[in-house]
């Protein structure tokens, strides 16, 4: 996607953990910035800012709040005060979360801060009367993921790691793209479309979603556009989640290539192999067999190719591809 489409008004919606824009909401007053989410993502995302705890009443500075498992009930995870277990916020934590739709549907993605009883996507401590265990959701995420099980969602947390920053970022500008046709009205021509632009994309990711997606839009007509466009943009974002391996990376590109094989002479197709093996080998980053395709196809331009998303999936100031 170019600069030009996420600029001005039309930066993309994103839902935030308040205290990850410095908002100073934390049990202890405090806040925890995130110099990247607000720099760098910040030039592309309208953050929108919700701190579930505050929401449902609790001051700031207030006591801290832990996941709790009765020993009697494996099953039952409860958000309560971590002095005082009678001290139940979890019903109110999930009211809050179904309270939240009318805008959370309009959302292409949501950053969540790590480790919260309310607000951790995953690996959140649950306590007991012996020792904590990491395998827990925060109760307001759990509501979140659970109404909008298509939504990317990520922990501030995890966009330290290259490949996991790339795929969160990848998805939503996916999500945007998805609300934009949506919002230009929804069709099956439309719905064509949007899956030809983005077939590279999803083959990076999983194989055997990438021959479902095109199967659900082959069988697709005016009377079930609705049902399958659903299932379509449940199953995309579930390939997306999965990451996208070099491996599947060399096939795209390789299959890439083969809209240039009556174009190029020997020479240029010795430079696409040479630097298809470095990558292939880990000797480069994904930006470099990228380039080199890109340079070919404005030598020898393919409509398809032009259209097609994987050559450039979101603003290069990113840097995404640089990493991968």
């Amino acid at each position: 996607m170019t600069t030009e489409s996420v600029s001005g008004s039309t930066l993309i919606p994103v839902g935030i953990s308040s205290c990850l824009l410095g908002e100073k909401v934390r049990y202890d007053g405090g806040h925890k910035g995130h110099s990247y989410i607000t720099q760098t993502l910040g030039n592309y995302f309208e953050f929108r800012a919700f701190c579930p705890e505050v929401s449902i009443g609790l001051g700031i500075p207030r006591k801290p709040m832990r996941l709790w498992r009765n020993r009697g009930n494996r099953s039952s995870i409860h958000c309560v005060d971590a002095g005082d277990i009678s001290l139940d916020y979890t019903t109110a934590l999930q009211d809050c979360g179904d309270e939240q739709k009318s805008w959370q549907q309009l959302l292409c993605g949501y950053i969540l801060k790590k480790d919260s009883p309310s607000c951790g996507m995953e690996r959140v401590k649950v306590w007991d009367d012996v020792m904590p265990v990491r395998e827990g959701i925060g109760i307001y995420a759990k509501r979140l993921m659970k109404n909008f099980p298509y939504l990317p969602i990520e922990e501030e947390g995890r966009l330290g790691d290259a490949i996991l920053r790339e795929n969160f970022v990848q998805r939503v500008f996916v999500m945007f793209r998805w609300q934009k046709m949506q919002q230009a009205g929804l069709s099956v021509s439309a719905l064509i479309d949007f899956h030809a632009r983005h077939k590279l994309i999803v083959m990076s990711h999983d194989q055997n979603k990438y021959r479902e997606l095109g199967q659900l839009v082959a069988a697709t007509t005016k009377e079930n556009l609705k049902s399958n466009a659903e299932r379509y943009l449940l199953v995309l974002m579930q390939a997306l989640k999965q990451r996208a391996s070099r491996g599947n990376h060399m096939n795209v590109l390789q299959h890439i290539q083969g809209y240039l094989k009556s174009s190029l002479d020997s020479e240029d197709k010795k430079e696409l192999f040479r630097i298809f093996e470095k990558y292939r080998r880990g000797m480069v980053p994904l930006i470099v067999p990228i380039t080199l395709l890109n340079h070919f196809f404005r030598k020898h331009p393919n409509e398809y190719i032009a259209n097609s998303w994987y050559m450039q999936p979101y603003p290069q100031e990113l840097k995404l591809q640089n990493e991968i």
